[in-house]
């Protein structure tokens, strides 16, 4: 009889024991076991060809047939992870900034926020956690259950035997499955870990069906992810199999899952956190998330959950006539790199939509390895771009690419978002407090933001951290916070002319208007055009009702002076029964400095390395300092560049 660790007798039951010991006569005694029992038969799953994605990296889905006895429809989207080839990489989620173990493990985000995030080529969710409203803002702390590991670090220890089915991974991506994870192993040499709640298929053997009949709803037939590893370990699969979702998939049973990783070829895998949390997303050629599944949370809702974990996979792009392009953005113009299999005429069409629309110069003289100079961009632009191809009679292009042109543009910071600021409910009647002079020693603090009040015990505002100074309530109001709070704080300018551009990032619940030295500089969801009394109300309000999300702005900087400046801020509420008030802010000036390229030069034995560290250059060559200067053939636009010199001097210069 095979047990797993962590499984009883009791709990296997006689049939594993028929399963295994009479393993050919299997069919035959679940059809008896079906008609006495009543048990549903796994409709055979039927899967297409494997799909390369990437090198390393093949996809695959399938559905099943539903017949009388088993009504449920599974649809499949499964990836396989080549971990023999040299180039891939896999990154479960890394610990949050403030991280406290079994409180503030991670950071939440959805699969795709993940994927593109950290620019990975595939993601999938993980490990359960401890969240029950799927929706928080991203960022929100979460607690994960069972080991998890992140490039090493351990994220979420293996507090109990619960979610204790492991995958584990090393520097070398040789990969391995605890079936349970308790007592707890050394996490010594292991690069990632993700926990599931249990195994599904053991040595190749679907023990799906001893969690028939169990009480949690874990076992019914639901969205799944699975993880699996091939026989050799060679291959990690991990696989979506969408569910609820009446008319296209259902979901499955756990042995009917074990079915699925049996055909694609796993020998050992385990069940992670399903439901709506199941997303299976690859990146496109533009560096955006694909969703390749049908997560039954965006069937309801339009959009994805926030999870707690998450694993990513990286790869290079598969071989074609054309090599991935590289690129090096810079602020007004972009180098783009690229070699092709054979000798060939090749070019760069580009533009700031799909449609493209400009074209780099067709150069006159084929080769294999090519660079050219995109010119004229703006800075802080997404441009897209592909790169064309002929070689004899055949046109090759690439799929079209994206990247965004630099800003140098660099912050002084005035204001953070932790900033002390005197504050008061009392109405204001004119704008005398919003000037410089005005004498604030009766206002409360100075005390620490983010300042609030909110009447409701754990209202979705406390997921905006750190709230630091609680306000006051209006009693007149029953208890509801006043319509309008007034808060004022100093900082410090020494070089106005070239910090006039000021950029706040703010939790605001609801509207507010801001004053600069008294003069107004900017409202946000306050009415324009109108006097602003403290009874006046805001026009709208953030995210769903709560400052769980940021809002960006620019202020009018005119009345910026040298010296000491007050900010003026008065923060409205949307309605007299509104239940709270979030403020805090920050304040930046912005300014321009790009900094010039960078070039290294190393030489030994007549031989010059160059490399720098700008995009939008062309390396140059000239016998004189004075010229005349002539491209270095190719052109060279990126580096590092080595080339032989002998003979009289020669000088180098970068050019745009």
């Amino acid at each position: 009889m095979l047990l797993q660790p962590g499984f009883s007798a009791d709990t296997m039951s006689s049939r594993p024991l028929i399963f295994v010991s009479i393993r050919p006569l299997w069919h035959v005694v679940l059809i008896a076991l079906m008609c006495a029992g009543g048990f549903r038969s796994a409709a055979d799953p039927v899967l297409g060809p494997w799909v390369p994605l990437f090198k390393g990296i093949d996809r695959i889905s399938g559905t099943n047939t539903p017949n009388a006895a088993n009504p449920d429809r599974s649809v499949l989207n499964a990836v396989r992870v080549d971990l023999n080839d040299p180039d891939i990489r896999l990154m479960s989620t890394p610990r949050i900034s403030n991280y406290v173990a079994d409180y503030h493990e991670t950071g939440g985000m959805t699969v795709s926020r993940f994927l593109q995030s950290h620019k990975a080529q595939v993601a999938i969710n993980g490990n359960f956690f401890d969240q029950t409203q799927y929706y928080v803002p991203e960022g929100s702390p979460m607690d994960l259950y069972g080991l998890a590991i992140s490039d090493g670090v351990v994220v979420s220890a293996q507090e109990s035997a619960a979610n204790s089915a492991v995958l584990t991974v090393d520097a070398s991506n040789v990969a391995a499955i605890l079936h349970t994870n308790w007592p707890a192993h050394s996490t010594t040499g292991i690069h990632t870990a993700l926990a599931g709640g249990y195994p599904v298929v053991i040595k190749g053997v679907n023990i799906g069906r001893q969690y028939l009949n169990q009480p949690s709803n874990l076992h019914d037939a639901n969205p799944r992810t699975l993880f699996g590893l091939s026989t050799d370990r060679r291959f990690l699969y991990l696989v979506a199999i969408d569910g609820r979702q009446a008319g296209y998939s259902d979901g499955a049973l756990d042995y009917e899952a074990g079915n699925w990783l049996l055909k694609l070829g796993v020998a050992d895998g385990i069940n992670m956190d399903g439901g709506g949390s199941t997303t299976l997303v690859m990146q496109d050629s533009l560096g955006n998330p694909l969703r390749l599944n049908r997560s039954s949370a965006v069937a309801d809702s339009g959009k994805e959950r926030t999870v707690g974990s998450h694993l990513a996979v990286f790869a290079n792009p598969l071989p074609g006539f054309i090599s991935q392009p590289r690129v090096i953005p810079d602020d007004v113009a972009t180098s783009v790199t690229w070699t092709t299999a054979a000798s060939a005429i090749s070019w760069v069409e580009y533009g700031p939509t799909t449609d493209l629309g400009l074209k780099s110069p067709v150069p006159t003289t084929p080769g294999t390895v090519q660079g050219v100079v995109l010119g004229g961009l703006t800075e802080g632009t997404q441009y897209y771009y592909r790169v064309v191809a002929t070689s004899g009679a055949q046109t090759y292009t690439t799929d079209i690419y994206t990247f965004t042109t630099t800003s140098f543009d660099t912050a002084q910071s005035y204001i953070v978002m932790t900033n002390d600021w005197r504050y008061t409910t009392l109405a204001q009647t004119d704008s005398t407090w919003t000037a410089p002079g005005f004498n604030e020693a009766s206002w409360g603090g100075p005390s620490p933001a983010l300042l609030w009040v909110d009447v409701r015990a754990a209202g979705p505002d406390a997921l905006v951290q750190p709230r630091n100074t609680q306000l006051a309530s209006d009693p007149s109001n029953g208890g509801y916070p006043f319509i309008t709070y007034y808060f004022r704080t100093h900082f410090q300018v020494t070089d106005v002319e070239s910090n006039r551009v000021l950029k706040s990032d703010a939790f605001i619940d609801d509207g507010a208007v801001f004053y600069l030295n008294g003069v107004e500089a900017y409202r946000l969801r306050m009415d324009p055009g109108v006097s602003i009394l403290s009874s006046t109300l805001a026009n709208g309000y953030p995210c769903s009702g709560d400052a769980t999300c940021l809002d960006s702005f620019a202020l009018d900087g005119s009345a910026l002076v040298n010296g000491d400046n007050v900010l003026a801020v008065e923060v409205h509420n949307y309605n007299a029964s509104s239940p709270d008030i979030t403020f805090g802010m920050t304040l930046s000036a912005i300014h321009t400095a790009p900094p010039p390229p960078r070039v290294e030069i190393a030489g030994s034995g007549g031989t010059l390395r160059f490399d720098w560290t700008r995009g939008g250059f062309v390396l140059q060559q000239a016998d004189a300092p004075t010229g005349p200067w002539a491209d270095v053939p190719g052109p060279i636009v990126a580096g590092p560049y080595t080339n032989s010199v002998t003979g009289s001097a020669r000088f180098y210069r970068l050019n745009r």
